[in-house]
C-alpha cells in the first residue's frame, strides 16, 4: 500500500503545458520533404509537468535524453499541466492529437480526480474516452497507474488503483503499474510538500515507465 507521501499530484495551480511538437530531421536539402520523427506525447499532471523542479530535469526530459542516448528516433512532447484531471486531459486531447500527431500517448492522469472527490465512475469513463480518442488518432495509448493516500479508506484506495489494471486488461493497453513505485519509503525523495518527487527522484520515475514504453518503440515508430 502506498503511503501518503505517494499520493500525489496535485493541488498546484495549473502551469502552461509544454507543447513541443515533433520536428523534421535536420540538415535536409532545401525543398526536400522530410518525414518528422514519430512522437511520444505525455498527457499528464504535475508529476510529469516538472512541478517544483528546474526546467528540463523531470522524467519526461530524461526520457528525451534516454531516447537520444540509445539512438531511438522518437521525439517527445510534454503536454502535461499541473493540477490537471482526466476531464481536463480529455478536453484538450483533440488539440494534442491534431498538433503533435503522436505515435504513442502516455496517459498519466487521475490522481487529481481522487483528491477532488470525482466519482470513480467518472474517472473511468474519462480514461476510456481518452484511450478511444488516442486510438482513433492512430496512436498507441500507455496507461500510468496511480495510488491515492490510505486516509481515503482502504476500499476506495484499492478500487482506485485497481481501476487502472482493469482498464489496461480489458482494453489491452500497456500499463505502468505505478509511476512512483519504489519511493513510498523514501521521504527524502519528495519535495517539502511530501507529494511531488524531487529532481533526484526523476530517474526512478523514468525507470518505472521505461520497461512498459520501450517495447513499443520498435519498427521505427510504426503506428498500430
Amino acid at each position: 500500500m502506498a503511503s501518503a507521501a505517494c499520493a500525489l499530484a496535485l493541488s498546484a495551480a495549473p502551469q502552461a503545458a509544454l507543447a513541443a511538437t515533433a520536428t523534421p530531421t535536420a540538415n535536409a536539402a532545401p525543398g526536400t520533404a522530410v518525414a518528422a520523427k514519430p512522437a511520444i506525447a505525455v498527457l499528464g499532471d504535475s508529476l510529469s509537468a516538472e512541478y517544483g523542479l528546474p526546467r528540463d530535469t523531470g522524467w519526461v526530459a530524461l526520457l528525451r535524453q534516454r531516447l537520444a542516448s540509445e539512438r531511438i528516433d522518437y521525439s517527445v512532447a510534454n503536454t502535461s499541466i499541473s493540477g490537471d484531471t482526466t476531464s481536463g486531459g480529455l478536453a484538450r486531447l483533440p488539440l494534442v492529437m491534431q498538433r503533435i500527431k503522436p505515435a504513442i500517448v502516455v496517459i498519466e492522469l487521475g490522481a487529481n480526480d481522487a483528491l477532488r472527490g470525482v466519482p470513480l465512475a467518472t474517472t473511468e469513463s474519462n480514461l476510456r474516452a481518452i484511450i478511444a480518442q488516442v486510438r482513433k488518432g492512430n496512436a498507441r495509448p500507455v496507461l500510468v497507474g496511480m495510488y491515492v493516500p490510505p486516509n481515503y479508506g482502504p476500499d476506495y484506495t484499492q478500487k482506485f488503483h485497481a481501476l487502472y489494471g482493469q482498464l489496461a486488461k480489458e482494453l489491452n493497453v500497456p500499463l505502468v503499474p505505478f509511476l512512483l513505485a519504489g519511493l513510498a519509503d523514501k521521504p527524502e525523495l519528495f519535495q517539502a510538500d511530501q507529494m511531488h518527487p524531487t529532481q533526484q527522484a526523476q530517474p526512478l520515475l523514468l525507470a518505472n515507465v521505461w520497461p512498459t514504453l520501450k517495447p513499443l518503440l520498435d519498427n521505427g515508430g510504426v503506428r498500430h
